[in-house]
C-alpha cells in the first residue's frame, strides 16, 4: 500500500458507515487529505505517523482550490507515500473523485477507488425516508443543487414530470430557486419535501413541509448547509420509518472528561444512544518509570499470596512491566487475584486470568473489609496502583499481614483542551458533564 492514492468514500457522516475496505486504508495511510463532510473522528483510526491535510470547502470559502488538491495528491504519491483522499459520501457522486482519478491517471500515479454510502441514500434512510417504495416511488433521481457555471440550468420541465424521488445535494443556497422551478414547471405545490441537515450525525435535524411552505419552514427553523433536499411522496413515510431520532439520548449534548485512553467505550455507548458527545479529557494517565519498588516486587513475585488490582490502568501497566521482565501470567500462579469492580475484572480476563474475588460494592471500604476476612498473618499482599491512592487500604491490610504498595502511574491534569472546552460550553447548550472518577 505505497506510492498509491486511494479515493475513499467516508459515507454520509456516521463514522460506522464507512466500508471495511475504507477503514483499512485509513488505518494504513501515510497522508490523509480530507474534506468538510468526512467525519473528522475517522482520523483517530490513522496511525500515529500519518499526516493530515484539511481541504474542506463550503460556499464561497475554499480552503484549497481543486487544482491544488489534485497536485497535492500527485506530489505526495510521487514521494512514495500511501495517500488517502477521504471524501464525504461516495467519491463519484458529486465528489469530484472522477476528476481526481483522471488527473492521477494522466500524471502516471496509480490509484484505487473505495466506494462509499452516498448521503442521497444513507442520509435519507437515517431520516426515515426510503428513497424508493413500491407503488409510491419506483425510481430516484439525484441532482446537484448548484453548478460551477451559474448560467447553467437543469431541465426543469423534464424533472418536474419525473415520478420518482428527487434528491438535491449541495442545494441549500438555491432552495428557493429549486422550489420555484419545480412549481412553475407543473409539480404540485402540495408535493411533500424534507430537508435533512447533517445527515446521519448525532446533530442531525430534519424538517418537513411541501413545495408551498418549505422555504418558510427552513427560515423559521434556521436550517443551513450541509443539507439534503428531498422531494416526493416518500417523505410522508418518515412518521412510520424514522428511527434515528427516537434513540433515548437523541439531541442530548454530553461532555466526557475521562482520560482519552479509557473514554472510547463510554463515548461509543453514549453516541449509540443518540447523544452528541464532546470529548475533553481532563486528566492524562502518566506511567511512572524507573520505580525501584516495582522492580523489587517483580523479583519476589512468588512470595505474594494475593495481588490486588484497583483499576484497569493498574492491570495494563502491571502486565506491561511483567512482560518487559520476560515473565508472563504463569508467574502469578501462586497468587490469588483480587479485582475492584467488573471493569478491572474484565481487564484481567484480557490476559487470560479470572479474578479470584471481587467485592460486591466497588469501593475501598468493601475491599478492605473483604480482604481482612480472607487474609492470614503469614500472607503477603501486593497492591499495584496509582499515586495518591487511599492510605487506609494499606493500613487496614497491614494490621493483618505484610502489604507492599507499588506505584505504577499517576493522574495528571490535561490542560491541552481547556480553551476549546470553554468555547464548547459557551457555544452549546450542554445537558450533561460526566465525571467517572474523583480525579476527573
Amino acid at each position: 500500500m505505497t506510492n498509491k492514492v486511494y479515493l475513499v468514500g467516508a459515507g454520509p457522516g456516521d463514522v460506522e458507515l464507512i466500508t471495511l475496505r475504507g477503514m483499512n486504508v485509513v488505518k494504513n495511510a501515510d497522508v490523509i487529505v480530507y474534506d468538510r463532510l468526512s467525519n473528522p473522528k475517522l482520523l483517530e483510526y490513522a496511525k500515529d505517523s500519518c499526516e493530515f491535510v484539511y481541504v474542506g470547502k463550503k460556499a464561497n470559502a475554499h480552503t484549497m482550490k481543486q487544482e491544488d488538491i489534485n497536485q497535492l495528491l500527485v506530489d505526495e504519491a510521487k514521494l512514495g507515500k500511501m495517500v488517502v483522499r477521504l471524501k464525504g459520501g461516495d467519491p463519484y457522486v458529486f465528489g469530484r473523485g472522477g476528476e481526481e482519478g483522471v488527473i492521477l491517471n494522466d500524471r502516471g500515479v496509480e490509484f484505487e477507488v473505495v466506494p462509499g454510502i452516498s448521503s442521497s441514500i444513507g442520509g435519507l434512510a437515517y431520516a426515515g425516508i426510503p428513497i424508493t417504495y413500491r407503488n409510491i416511488a419506483t425510481s430516484f433521481h439525484v441532482f446537484t443543487g448548484h453548478f460551477s457555471n451559474e448560467d447553467e440550468e437543469h431541465p426543469w420541465e423534464a424533472i418536474s414530470k419525473l415520478k420518482g424521488t428527487l434528491v438535491f445535494l449541495m442545494g441549500m443556497k438555491n432552495l428557493e430557486k429549486i422550489v420555484c422551478n419545480l412549481k412553475s414547471n407543473g409539480l404540485d405545490e402540495g408535493t411533500p419535501v424534507a430537508i435533512v441537515n447533517w445527515a446521519t450525525r448525532s446533530n442531525q435535524r430534519v424538517v418537513t413541509g411541501n413545495l408551498r411552505d418549505i422555504v418558510d419552514v427552513v427560515k423559521e427553523e434556521n436550517i443551513k448547509a450541509p443539507s439534503l433536499i428531498v422531494v416526493g411522496d416518500v417523505v410522508d413515510l418518515r412518521e412510520k420509518l424514522e428511527f434515528f431520532e427516537k434513540r433515548p439520548l437523541y439531541g442530548q449534548k454530553i461532555v466526557v472528561t475521562r482520560a482519552r485512553a479509557q473514554s472510547s467505550k463510554l463515548v461509543d455507548k453514549l453516541s449509540n444512544l443518540g447523544a452528541t458527545v464532546f470529548e475533553y479529557p481532563s486528566i492524562q494517565i502518566r506511567e511512572i518509570e524507573d520505580n525501584e519498588n516495582v522492580e523489587k516486587a517483580m523479583d519476589i513475585l512468588d512470595d505474594y499470596t494475593h495481588i490486588v488490582f484497583t483499576s484497569i490502568n493498574g492491570v495494563n501497566i502491571f502486565f506491561e512491566r511483567l512482560f518487559d521482565r520476560g515473565f508472563d501470567s504463569r508467574d502469578l500462579a501462586n497468587s490469588k487475584l483480587i479485582a475492584v469492580g467488573s471493569a478491572t475484572k474484565r481487564a484481567l480476563r484480557n490476559y487470560g486470568l479470572n479474578a479470584d474475588w471481587m467485592p460486591e460494592n466497588y469501593d475501598g471500604d468493601s475491599l478492605a473489609n473483604g480482604l481482612r476476612e480472607m487474609l492470614k498473618s503469614d500472607h503477603r499482599v501486593l497492591i499495584p496502583r496509582a499515586k495518591n491512592g487511599r492510605a487506609d487500604l494499606i493500613d487496614s491490610i497491614s494490621e493483618v499481614c505484610k502489604a507492599d504498595e507499588v506505584i505504577l502511574y499517576e493522574s495528571v491534569v490535561d490542560e491541552s483542551n481547556v480553551s476549546e472546552l470553554n468555547e464548547t460550553i459557551k457555544k452549546n447548550d450542554i445537558d450533561y458533564i460526566t465525571f467517572t472518577s474523583s480525579s476527573t
